[in-house]
């Protein structure tokens, strides 16, 4: 397909005036790397000064088909033709469309259409009061190095104290117990719990998958207590692990876990490929708690980011991305085990699966002794002088979070930059 306009021209030397327009105006809540973009087009991306970037990062797992994609931008145009918002007051075909397309590849249930992951969240936190209320349940047990949003609840929610600092009182209702942890989760439970919440893969707490016996448990468990399992399928969703969600891919080909599914998870990020969209999905016994007047939106489920997420979905489908995803996603794994094995005084390996990665760096690198940043800002610094953008997670590792289109040529230059920046380390 052609693309529906040219690149925008490169404007040259704009970084400081870019910068200094920041420092005057937007309130400082973001630690920013020295780089402002100009113009991107699949999973590369340039700078205000021309120079060019393979995208790994891919905005921190939201831009599913890369950057400017033409389908994308066809889908935006042609609704904007026809209805952008009206409200949920009304119906829309292409909201019904998309919460059907959603049913489809989980379970028996519905969707609920919100702006962002956040919200999504809260959408499930509420799920959750709702679901105790009569029984004077309302606690939701998350666990340690979770993240589940910037909002009050979902700072109380994460379990990393870094964002809690300087907020506190904590929203009450939350606890954290370790992650694949079964026995420390059964014994968090009090007569005040009403759900679970985890993350399939812990995405800023390190690219750590769950583990299957710790899913199939946590279903048993919540069966048992009568408790809600609900999944943050936030950035480790919509197909980044090769299945539309992390679970499905984990438990792929488990006897005896066919018929496991959470009764809420959370979407957002990958869902509108790079528009501002979140959803959660709530299972049949459950889908109806949240009746008229107890949850809404104003923008949630427009037409026009419907008609996004909805194209995103046909691209995925139509050019097989999942495979995509699993087949490049296990080059660049075993490619950053072969690093590790050739520079272990760098990185100790891989973590994670399909294009949610995570690229462990040794606990003391000499290079980076000179400094008080931690490792991985240090080593994604350089990999920005390299020509690479990678995601930070915690003190020690790397995300890559590329695109689902990610090519497998894209992928071994990706490895290549990393290498060189990793010889030099070593």
């Amino acid at each position: 397909m052609k693309d529906i306009a040219p690149p925008p021209p490169i404007l040259r030397n704009q970084f400081e005036t870019i910068r200094e327009q920041f420092t005057k105006n937007v309130v400082p809540s973001y630690g920013r790397f020295d780089i402002a973009f100009s113009h991107g087009r699949g999973s590369e991306l340039f700078d205000v000064n021309g120079k060019r970037y393979l995208d790994l990062g891919g905005g921190i797992a939201v831009c599913a088909l890369g950057h400017c994609h033409p389908a994308i931008t066809e889908a935006l145009v042609e609704q904007s033709k026809k209805l952008v918002h009206v409200s949920n007051l009304y119906y829309t075909e292409q909201q019904g469309r998309l919460a059907a397309e959603l049913v489809s590849r989980i379970a028996p249930g519905k969707v609920f259409f919100c702006n962002s992951g956040a919200e999504a969240n809260e959408g499930l936190f509420k799920l959750a009061r709702k679901f105790g209320h009569d029984e004077g349940r309302f606690e939701v047990i998350t666990t340690v190095n979770s993240f589940h949003g910037r909002t009050l609840a979902g700072i109380a929610a994460t379990g990393q104290d870094k964002v809690k600092k300087g907020f506190e009182p904590m929203t009450p209702g939350f606890r954290h117990v370790p992650f694949n942890d079964l026995a420390a989760m059964r014994a968090a439970i009090s007569p005040a719990t009403a759900a679970i919440m985890i993350e399939g893969v812990q995405g800023e707490g390190g690219i750590t998958p769950a583990a299957v016996e710790y899913l199939l448990g946590l279903r048993a468990l919540c069966d048992e207590k009568k408790l809600l399992l609900l999944m943050d399928g936030v950035q480790c969703g919509h197909f980044r692990t090769g299945k539309f969600q992390s679970f499905q891919r984990i438990l792929e080909g488990v006897a005896g876990a066919e018929k496991f599914v959470p009764d809420g998870i959370s979407m957002a990020k990958a869902l509108g490929g790079g528009f501002p969209m979140g959803a959660f999905w709530v299972r049949s016994p459950y889908a109806d708690l949240l009746g008229a007047g107890t949850h809404g939106t104003t923008y949630g489920g427009t037409p026009l980011a419907c008609a996004v997420a909805l194209k995103v979905l046909e691209v995925i489908e139509r050019e097989q991305l999942a495979d995509n995803v699993r087949t490049t996603g296990e080059f660049l794994k075993n490619e950053i085990n072969r690093l590790a094995k050739t520079y272990p005084g760098v990185i100790k390996g891989a973590r994670g699966m399909g294009f949610i990665l995570g690229i462990e760096l040794a606990e003391n690198i000499p290079a980076f002794a000179g400094s008080e940043k931690p490792h991985a800002i240090q080593f994604v610094n350089r990999l920005h002088d390299a020509g690479v953008l990678t995601i930070p997670s915690g003190n020690q590792i790397a995300r890559l979070l590329p695109a689902l289109n990610l090519t497998r040529a894209d992928a071994a230059e990706g490895i290549g930059f990393i290498e060189a920046v990793v010889k030099k380390l070593a």
